[in-house]
């Protein structure tokens, strides 16, 4: 009968978990120093020329249940409804002005320019007051979020949009760029080419392993 030697075992064992830790290791921390290169310092590659304004450092968004238009599928979003897809917000009043429409039109063609990664991103309307057309937002803009900011619950969902803004978000017609763990990184001034949001989306989603 053939004896295992008890130190072989022993030796073998170690080298495995030696090995998964290697691996581990080979994955996770390019991983990690990335994030904290992109988010923890304000270290860019060289080169590289965000289209929007950027927020340095991102500002991570609290998680909130807020009600959704009348007429949604659902009464109210779930906590983390800006993770998980690379989200593009636009902040405004429920009636929607001019300026409002064309930025919802904005983000929806710059989904649609994405092609095959557009299923990564996520379009959401914050809105104060009453919302909306229904028929215009069914008919034009299927697959938006339209999300109620009122009350004191929204108001701190809204304060990193306002800093990003300068002032108040509801009244900047800016557009916002959220990334897929719910950081505030970027926003667009209602007279930049829509263009320059599709740039930066193309260029984000080609180097994001997430969202």
């Amino acid at each position: 009968m053939t004896r295992t030697d008890p130190g072989n075992d022993a030796a073998a064992q170690s080298r495995g978990r030696r090995m998964l830790l290697l691996l581990a290791a080979l994955f996770l921390v390019p991983l990690a120093v990335s994030f904290w290169l992109y988010y923890g310092s304000a270290w860019r590659p060289s080169g590289t020329v965000e289209r929007g304004q950027l927020v340095s450092p991102a500002v991570p968004l609290p998680e909130v249940v807020l009600p959704l238009a009348p007429g949604a599928a659902s009464p109210a979003t779930a906590p983390g409804f800006l993770k998980d897809k690379w989200t593009v917000v636009f902040v405004g009043d429920g009636a929607c002005d001019a300026r409002c429409r064309k930025a919802l039109v904005d983000s929806r063609q710059v989904r649609l320019a994405l092609d095959k990664d557009m299923d990564r991103v996520q379009r959401v309307f914050l809105f104060r007051g009453e919302c909306c057309e229904n028929g215009w937002l069914e008919a034009e803009h299927p697959g938006l979020l339209a999300v109620r900011v009122d009350g004191p619950e929204a108001a701190t969902l809204l304060s990193p949009f306002d800093a990003a803004a300068g002032g108040q978000a509801m009244l900047s017609g800016r557009l916002y760029l959220v990334d897929p763990l719910g950081n505030l990184m970027m926003s667009y001034a209602p007279d930049a080419p829509a263009q320059d949001l599709l740039k930066d989306l193309e260029r984000l989603l080609k180097l994001s392993h997430i969202g």
